[in-house]
């Protein structure tokens, strides 16, 4: 299988090439950079592997949830490409994908919380077990809270990964105490991860038609539309 994967839903920017178990990738903290970056990265990456983007068989994407335009331009990137290619999408979780990160130290069916800042006092959250494979699978839907707010049913413990456990002074790691074993502030997610988890989707039958295609914001309005504005002015002018 032939596979092209672009996340950029972070500061990090990256793409990576799936052929047939064969890995390539592009990556870099580039806030800001990843218009500029993503596409000629791409390109780059089949030019090294000798095919062209005809014999691509899927496009995979970090459908977020993570920065707002970014999360808008991995999935236009996405999209616009597979609608060219006439190719199908897999939409896989930028939380899955930094849960990926942590599989190392994870070992086969421990626990890890992926957590990205979503800024406004608020992280993105989602729970993972890593199998045997080193793939990690979901734990309940992803959701959006403030760390105070932040509980782990059970009582099982975890391992941390991404920036929410940076924010607001690193709330998180103090919210979570002893349920923490340890975590990784600095993780970001990677287009190669997103590449791996799209491999078993596909085989799983999940790929769909680019025009289906959806980004996953959790935090459904980070400001308010034009509309929202303008009936808000007329309204406080009455």
């Amino acid at each position: 299988m032939k596979l092209l994967a672009f996340d950029t839903s972070t500061e990090a920017c990256s793409v990576a090439l799936w052929i047939d178990g064969e890995m390539r990738e592009r990556y870099e903290v580039a806030p800001r950079r990843h218009t500029e970056l993503a596409l000629p990265w791409a390109e780059e990456l089949l030019a090294e592997a000798g095919i062209a983007k005809a014999q691509i068989d899927a496009i995979a994407v970090g459908r977020g949830p993570g920065a707002f335009t970014g999360v808008r331009l991995a999935v236009a990137l996405a999209q616009g490409m597979a609608l060219a290619l006439d190719r199908p999408v897999l939409a896989i979780s930028t939380l899955a994908a930094l849960a990926m990160r942590a599989v190392p130290a994870a070992h086969a069916n421990a626990e890890i919380l992926a957590a990205i800042d979503a800024r406004m006092g608020e992280i993105y959250l989602g729970r993972f077990v890593a199998d045997a494979d080193g793939l990690v699978t979901a734990i309940g839907e992803e959701w959006m809270a403030t760390p105070a707010a932040t509980t782990l049913a059970g009582d099982a413990r975890c391992r941390g990964v991404g920036t929410g456990f940076a924010a607001m002074d690193s709330a998180l790691v103090a919210a979570l105490a002893d349920r923490l074993v340890d975590h990784d502030a600095a993780a970001l997610p990677h287009a190669i991860d997103i590449a791996r988890l799209a491999v078993r989707a596909h085989a799983r039958g999940e790929a769909i038609a680019a025009d289906l295609l959806e980004p996953a914001y959790l935090r459904n309005k980070v400001a308010l539309t034009l509309a929202e504005q303008r009936s808000a002015r007329e309204r406080a002018n009455d």
